[in-house]
């Protein structure tokens, strides 16, 4: 009778202690998941009032500040959907004077919302033809909202890439000339022509904007690096831009110092796809070898073999053959051995008699 009374006293206090355990754990939980609210929800705060404040800095040269009812009216409640990017959904929306306008609402942020400052900052000291307007923004809450002037003939890539020919519409390789020399023209005017010097990290052909006329224009400041005129070299604490038209000094310090010279490098990749109709890397093919359209491209311009593109005539071919020299010169490894902007302009508006044929890539 003692040994069950014994056996009951150790499972009764075998089985306190198991409650006392688990309390205390729930206990634990219950109290890590209010520091993780409180966490976020003063995290959330500061990255609010962080750029509320640099918003505020920069309040002379801001655009128009919509609020999110606005955004939603101006938008029918985003019926009509125009892309996506990385950090958010382009609308299309009509402001009160009938002006059709393109609203990013952007879904993702990092730190306090860098990308979004980067636009509204950037963007405002700006005012190039060849460089979209912004007209306004919205910073309510967690909500932001960019306001672009209306681009209606989208973006270039779906006018360039052979492999998108059911969507694509052929536009002519002088034309595709013509819009390199005003994005060329828009490069020269960030990197020289500002009060601040813009460098855009980001240049390709899905953030070049085609209005009714074609006039290109470049959008897309989420990764823009701002600096004075007279510093050229920038610091940098990650790589940023997309994979193909990245800089090589700006994965390794090795190559050279980061500067402007970073966007020379993406626009001569993207200027080879403009008159390639392809993509320069296909991540889709195993063998480099066969996927690298400058190598490619340069053995044929060099051998005087019969380049194969698409459009390419006896009337064009002098133009072609410019823009893949420019190209070629562009995307030297070394950022020294890369033209500036303006050099770029002069080449291209010049005689093909003038160029040179650059090293190998």
């Amino acid at each position: 009778m003692t040994d069950i009374v014994l056996d009951v006293a150790a499972h009764s206090k075998r089985a306190k202690h198991i409650i006392i355990v688990f309390s205390s754990f729930g206990g634990f939980l219950l109290c890590l998941c209010v520091f993780l609210l409180i966490y976020y929800k003063k995290s959330h705060e500061g990255n609010v009032q962080s750029a509320e404040a640099l918003l505020n800095m920069h309040g002379s040269l801001s655009p128009k500040r919509y609020k999110y009812s606005e955004i939603k009216r101006m938008t029918r409640s985003f019926s009509h959907k125009l892309g996506h990017g990385g950090y958010g959904t382009v609308y299309k929306g009509t402001l009160q004077d009938g002006r059709s306008v393109a609203v990013k609402l952007l879904t993702a942020s990092k730190g306090n919302g860098e990308e979004f400052i980067n636009e509204v900052v950037s963007i405002s000291r700006t005012s190039h033809v060849n460089i979209v307007s912004l007209l306004g923004f919205c910073l309510e809450g967690s909500k932001r909202a960019l306001v672009y002037e209306f681009m209606p003939n989208g973006s270039l890539e779906k006018f360039i890439y052979a492999e998108d020919s059911e969507t694509r519409t052929p536009i002519g390789l002088e034309k595709l000339y013509e819009i390199s020399v005003g994005i060329a023209r828009g490069l020269e005017y960030l990197h020289r022509g500002c009060n601040t010097r813009i460098v855009h990290f980001d240049i390709k052909p899905h953030n070049i904007l085609l209005d009714q006329d074609f006039c290109p224009k470049i959008s897309d400041f989420g990764l823009a690096k701002l600096g004075s005129p007279k510093e050229s070299i920038l610091s940098m604490a990650a790589p940023r831009g997309t994979v193909g038209y990245i800089a090589p000094e700006v994965f390794s310090r090795n190559f050279g110092a980061v500067s402007s010279k970073a966007d020379v490098y993406s626009y001569g990749m993207m200027v080879l796809e403009m008159v390639g109709g392809r993509k320069s890397i296909d991540a889709a093919v195993e063998s480099t070898s066969e996927i690298y359209f400058p190598h490619w491209i340069y053995d044929r311009l060099d051998g005087k073999n019969e380049i194969d593109i698409s459009g390419l005539n006896s009337e064009n071919e002098e133009t072609v053959r410019k823009m893949i020299i420019v190209g070629l010169w562009c995307i030297q490894m070394m950022p020294g051995n890369r033209p500036s902007m303006s050099e770029i302009v002069d080449m291209l508006e010049g005689s093909i008699k003038d160029l040179q044929m650059p090293p190998r890539p």
